[in-house]
């Protein structure tokens, strides 16, 4: 486990997870807001087993894990394997680590700016608007994920003259995470994140499994029933569990 004082530039420790790093702490977001407060530019990856799976025969996608600042452990079955071998460890949602950020942003960084990109038209800006509606003062930019060449390169020109210090990328695995690294140097002291369908949820377009699901490890059961053609994605998670059995 990490230091239990933490300071930005603690270098966390890390264990493999199928040749992947998997960065070890007690609280992700407190070693975050403080890089995020500081202007520390970090590339977050938040790995499940499906992730896991694709980078065994995705090699670009791996190494982009591996030079990640940080791995947070976003599925159940990185966490479970993790305890088997000796790191009990809470998992962390790439959805709530994106919250707990956006809660304490306007405390970290009075006067700045969160940038949200990905989904489709619309999406993003209602998620925008969930969080703006909640959290007094929070600016946020926002862009979907469906813009032609000339509308994206128009974008980054906006993106890196805003400087945002909170990026959220929602367009997908392993799209967002190959994105990020293409564009991160354009706000090298930025936190980037990317989050999947997180700003589905978070503009009322989906709803996110309940507690009960969350605390039994079985989130991925409740995406399935919302979204049945996810069926051939889930057989990662089986496939996981046999991999990781093998290398133990």
């Amino acid at each position: 486990m990490a230091p239990s004082s933490l300071t930005p530039e603690t270098h966390l420790p890390t264990f493999p997870v199928l040749g992947l790093p998997v960065h070890l702490a007690d609280n992700y977001s407190q070693w975050l807001s403080s890089r995020l407060s500081q202007g520390l530019g970090t590339n977050v990856i938040t790995l499940n087993a499906e992730m896991a799976i694709a980078a065994e025969s995705n090699q670009p996608l791996a190494e982009l894990i591996r030079n990640a600042d940080l791995v947070i452990p976003d599925g159940a079955g990185v966490v479970l394997y993790l305890k088997f071998k000796g790191h009990p460890i809470q998992r962390c949602p790439g959805i709530e680590l994106a919250e707990t950020l956006l809660h304490e942003f306007n405390q970290l960084i009075p006067s700045g700016l969160v940038f949200f990109y990905g989904g489709k038209p619309g999406i993003a800006q209602k998620a925008a608007e969930h969080f703006q509606h909640r959290i007094k003062g929070l600016a946020i930019a926002s862009y979907h994920g469906y813009l032609s060449d000339s509308e994206e390169q128009e974008m980054l020109a906006s993106l890196q003259e805003l400087q945002p210090q909170l990026i959220l990328v929602g367009l997908g695995v392993p799209r967002q995470e190959f994105w990020i690294a293409k564009n991160r140097h354009l706000c090298p002291d930025a936190v980037w994140i990317g989050v999947g369908g997180s700003f589905d949820i978070w503009g009322g377009e989906k709803q996110r499994a309940p507690a009960w699901f969350c605390e039994h490890h079985l989130e991925w059961l409740y995406r399935l029933y919302q979204e049945p053609w996810r069926w051939r994605r889930m057989l990662a998670l089986p496939y996981f569990a046999w991999k990781a059995w093998l290398r133990s």
